[in-house]
């Protein structure tokens, strides 16, 4: 196909919406654009076209028999175009929304509170990739990354979800009953460390320690690094969200609690968001204010 032949799109829908509408005002009300507009266009595309495509002798315009035939191919072209467009639309909104998030914070926040929008929203499918890794958001692809920091990615659109400290925690079983004065109290205890992840490690350097200790270092998958620390195996920095109800229910004992500014943000790509994706953003921040307004 010669593309440089063919006229300008803008002409050929003023056209089209004027063979459709009857009437240079119906085309502009359609188009949102003015009368005056929808005429120039009509000029322009006859102009290119060498041709008469409207008949301006009687009180109203008319098409001639060229428009006429021009007007038959644009309705069947643009007809398919808009179906083609409504089926893709269509199966995008059915498409499963993709959502990237930690292990650790995915069985501890996420996957309990799923059923409530299960049931708020049955029709809308969900895949849901517990990674540590930073997953690149793109269309078809991830569309909302549940991510653990203090907002600042650049490129993307960060909301605050949940508000949460660094907690250094443990079993009873491990560090006992006796108080830690010091980060320092914790050499010599083995240390878990999150898969894909640099909390533990930048928390030991940050109160002089070395974190990559050759002794007793576990590294292990967000959820597997909570239950291990439930079983005694070792000390755990993460995000204190992740293990609220373990430290309130005596499963994890809280030994150090580091107040910086982080926490979970939904992370999506700028622009228009499909519904599946507006529906699940709104959900979420409603259940992280209830959790706040609660405490549960």
């Amino acid at each position: 196909m010669d593309w440089r032949s063919l006229p300008p799109l803008t002409a050929l829908r003023a056209f089209s919406a004027f063979a459709e509408c009857g009437s240079v005002a119906g085309a502009g009300r359609a188009l949102n654009v003015s009368h005056a507009a929808i005429s120039q266009q009509l000029r322009a595309l006859e102009t290119h076209l060498d041709l008469s495509l409207v008949d301006r002798s009687g009180a109203r315009p008319q098409l001639s028999p060229e428009g006429r035939q021009l007007a038959q191919a644009l309705q069947e072209g643009f007809g398919t175009i808009a179906q083609a467009i409504a089926a893709l639309s269509t199966e995008g909104d059915t498409r499963p929304l993709q959502i990237s998030t930690t292990p650790g914070f995915a069985a501890s926040w996420l996957m309990p509170r799923l059923p409530a929008f299960r049931e708020a929203h049955p029709e809308i499918g969900l895949s849901i990739d517990p990674s540590a890794s930073v997953v690149a958001l793109a269309p078809g692809g991830v569309e909302v990354a549940l991510r653990f920091g203090n907002g600042n990615w650049p490129g993307l659109e960060s909301r605050l979800l949940v508000r949460s400290p660094l907690a250094v925690v443990a079993a009873p079983a491990l560090v006992g009953t006796g108080r830690y004065e010091t980060p320092a109290c914790l050499r010599g205890l083995p240390l878990l460390k999150e898969l894909g992840t640099s909390e533990a490690s930048d928390w030991f350097a940050r109160q002089g320690i070395g974190g990559d200790r050759a002794q007793g270092v576990t590294v292990l998958p967000g959820n597997l690094l909570i239950e291990a620390a439930r079983r005694g195996q070792g000390v755990a920095v993460t995000a204190r969200v992740s293990v609220e109800e373990d430290i309130a229910a005596g499963r994890l004992r809280l030994l150090f609690e580091e107040g910086v500014e982080k926490g979970y943000y939904t992370v999506t790509r700028p622009g228009v968001k499909r519904p599946a994706l507006r529906h699940f953003l709104t959900w979420l921040h409603k259940q992280a204010t209830e959790r706040e307004r609660t405490g549960m």
